[in-house]
């Protein structure tokens, strides 16, 4: 990838994260830590790998994004108002009464959402049978679903990893953001899923594993995916509340806002970071 290429996804990417925070704090509540260490993938997703139409949200041959882990919507939420699918005005209003961006996401309300989600491993069965549905039609549109660590302890992922290769869902990806942390204490210390890649290789997926924080092996783990002809899981490594230091790998900050200073703190590291990039 191309140095200055690489330097605007990672502009995105932050802008992303000041929405997650900016959010939040105006909602007094939600999920920053998942939502933070998801940014790098949705920034390239949404301006890089996916083909889609922000003028025309349902047009019919547009890939398809599914959060798994519908409480990272804060995230989502800022990738779809900086692609242009609504204000970034509206991040303010997460979680308030009558607002279109909700606690967890609603293809009802939200411009740019394939899927509702918040019960957690249902919305990797959706990505899939979205994946079916465009086998059945002979179109070549392809499904992204990202997914918690700690979702996939639960048993509906597992069914839907079986089914996958079972129906040559080649086009369908799963993005697994592996930061180790759940709501209370690390996946280990809940319910542990490891090791991850080698759980989905056993139904016959293709499997990488990447940081998912560098953007060169995002790219190239994307790639491997179309070209695999398998269904393929993409075990990401990343950090819970990344570009926020005091965030940063804490369990606390699952399902938690800043306050006032934290949210002071945390805008001025992401927006100083910000500036560095554009020097």
């Amino acid at each position: 990838m191309e140095s200055s290429e690489k330097k605007e996804l990672q502009k995105i990417a932050n802008r992303i994260r000041r929405h997650v925070i900016e959010g939040t704090f105006c909602a007094k509540c939600g999920h920053p830590g998942g939502s933070l260490s998801a940014s790098d993938m949705l920034a390239y997703l949404y301006f890089k790998e996916m083909r889609i139409n922000v003028n025309d949200p349902q047009w019919e041959d547009r890939d398809r994004f599914v959060l798994s882990k519908g409480h990272a919507a804060p995230a989502l939420y800022g990738t779809l108002a900086l692609k242009g699918f609504f204000p970034e005005e509206e991040i303010k209003n997460l979680r308030k009464v009558g607002s279109m961006l909700q606690g967890h996401p609603s293809m009802k309300l939200t411009p740019g959402v394939d899927m509702s989600t918040g019960s957690l491993g249902q919305g990797f069965s959706t990505a899939a049978g979205m994946a079916l549905n465009a086998k059945l039609k002979n179109k070549d549109y392809r499904v992204y679903a990202i997914l918690g660590d700690g979702e996939i302890q639960e048993g509906q992922v597992w069914e839907t990893a079986m089914f996958a290769p079972n129906k040559g869902l080649d086009n369908l990806v799963a993005i697994v953001d592996n930061n180790n942390l759940q709501i209370d204490g690390t996946v280990e210390e809940v319910n542990s899923p490891y090791p991850i890649a080698e759980k989905f290789a056993a139904f016959g997926w293709n499997t990488v594993e990447i940081d998912g924080h560098d953007f060169d092996q995002i790219e190239a783990a994307l790639n491997e995916a179309k070209n695999s002809g398998k269904p393929t899981a993409i075990v990401m490594k990343t950090v819970k509340g990344k570009g926020v230091s005091f965030m940063e790998d804490v369990c606390d900050w699952h399902g938690k806002a800043p306050n006032a200073d934290e949210y002071k703190i945390a805008v001025q590291e992401l927006d100083a970071a910000y500036a560095a990039m554009c020097e």
